[in-house]
């Protein structure tokens, strides 16, 4: 069985301690390749270091997270774009808006977002978006691009089922974590209302941590129980929503 973690922030100080224990224990249970989006330019050294040291199983992506985006933010993803132009990169990421803890730079997210966007078009490049709290201010973005073939996947996925059904319409893919697993979560319902060939797996690791170990730290061997969860809302077999979720995950990414 094949697993993929689309979404893990390995390369944060929360893996310090023990990062190729951490890789190893994924690998061990099937999670053969881990993709690492960037939150700034402080992330990116530690994020190649770390596609380095483990190489065929970290992948890195960049962009500036939309938490990150601030006043002074241009200067940044300026280096960011200029840094991306090098091609060691799968994917333009982690981008998007974020209106959960700040309001105040919205207008900055946009723009920051539209040009990460614009970049990727050009360079065929697919995204993967933040989009907490602000899934209609995402779509609106995304609709200036309409007939680009843009592609990409709407991270840690938590709108609801009429925005699912438009995210998939317009080709995108959403990326399903720990929550699935949380008491009460509309994730279940939403994934078998799209279809699983429009999901793929993901941790966020170190947050988002599925039951049940909710309150820890995650990881991304937690991938397992996610596909376990998967595999028992569709009523298959773990083996058969691996094999899926990790074929949407190769096409998506290129890999």
């Amino acid at each position: 069985m094949q697993l993929i973690d689309t979404h893990t922030h390995l390369y944060l100080k929360e893996f310090d301690n023990d990062r190729e224990e951490v890789v190893r224990r994924a690998v061990s249970s099937g999670v053969g390749k881990l993709l690492m989006p960037n939150v700034d330019i402080e992330t990116i050294e530690p994020m190649l270091s770390a596609a380095e040291r483990f190489r065929d199983i970290c992948f890195p992506m960049i962009g500036l997270h939309p938490t990150s985006v601030k006043e002074d933010y241009s200067p940044q993803l300026d280096e960011i774009i200029r840094m991306a132009s090098t091609g060691r990169f799968i994917a333009v990421g982690e981008i998007g808006i974020d209106l959960y803890w700040d309001k105040t730079h919205l207008a900055e997210q946009i723009i920051a977002f539209r040009r990460q966007i614009e970049y990727a078009v050009n360079t065929g490049l697919p995204v993967v978006i933040h989009s907490r709290n602000s899934i209609n201010d995402v779509f609106s973005v995304l609709e200036e691009f309409a007939g680009s073939k843009l592609t990409g996947v709407l991270h840690a996925y938590s709108a609801d089922h009429k925005s699912a059904r438009k995210a998939v319409k317009m080709g995108f893919m959403l990326g399903i974590g720990g929550p699935l697993t949380y008491k009460n979560s509309m994730l279940g319902s939403i994934c078998k209302e799209v279809g699983l060939q429009n999901i793929v797996l993901e941790t966020d690791s170190p947050y988002l941590t599925p039951v049940p170990y909710r309150g820890k730290r995650n990881e991304s061997s937690y991938i397992c129980i996610i596909n376990r969860k998967l595999a028992e809302i569709f009523e298959m077999s773990e083996e058969e929503t691996a094999s899926i979720t990790f074929e949407n995950s190769c096409r998506l990414f290129n890999l």
